[in-house]
């Protein structure tokens, strides 16, 4: 028996991996002795936080697009695939994780993996939502491609230091 998702629940993991997401920046931020570290942490909590809302906004203008599929069901199982393969599945996974860092350069390794499934996910979610909204997703996964840089530069920057 397969699980299938429509547009809404997609939107409901979105909130999800966002919430998850905030959790896991806060408590970097708030476990981090880098002072630098911690900026960047509060930055992306905070934009994790702006994320949450737009995608709360779209719950309610959710398109009804189905994607052509080589048989029922597909499109939704490849991106359940995507949602069970996620660093954070859960808001404690998320919080326990940052907690049981050992390192600066783990915690990043964590956030660059996370900023690279969110981007992943929300590529594929944008077939699934109104054309507004889909230009809300690409603003999202913009953002979520600068992050991926940001947390991309401060780990060679803490590797080099």
């Amino acid at each position: 028996m397969s699980i299938l998702f429509s547009g809404s629940e997609l939107l409901e993991v979105a909130l999800g991996i966002e919430k998850n997401g905030t959790a896991f920046y806060q408590a970097l931020a708030d476990k981090t002795k880098n002072k630098d570290a911690k900026a960047i942490y509060d930055y992306l909590a905070g934009e994790e936080k702006k994320h949450l809302n737009a995608f709360q906004g779209m719950l309610d203008s959710v398109g009804k697009y189905q994607p052509p599929e080589s048989y029922p069901g597909e499109y939704m199982l490849y991106l359940k695939s995507l949602v069970d393969s996620t660093v954070f599945t859960d808001l404690t996974t998320a919080q326990r994780k940052a907690e049981k860092t050992s390192s600066e350069t783990e915690a990043l390794d964590i956030g660059i993996q996370a900023e690279k499934d969110s981007i992943l996910f929300y590529v594929e979610m944008q077939n699934l939502v109104s054309p507004p909204a889909r230009k809300v997703v690409s603003g999202i996964i913009d953002e979520e491609k600068g992050h991926l840089k940001q947390l991309s530069e401060l780990k060679q920057a803490v590797q080099e230091s």
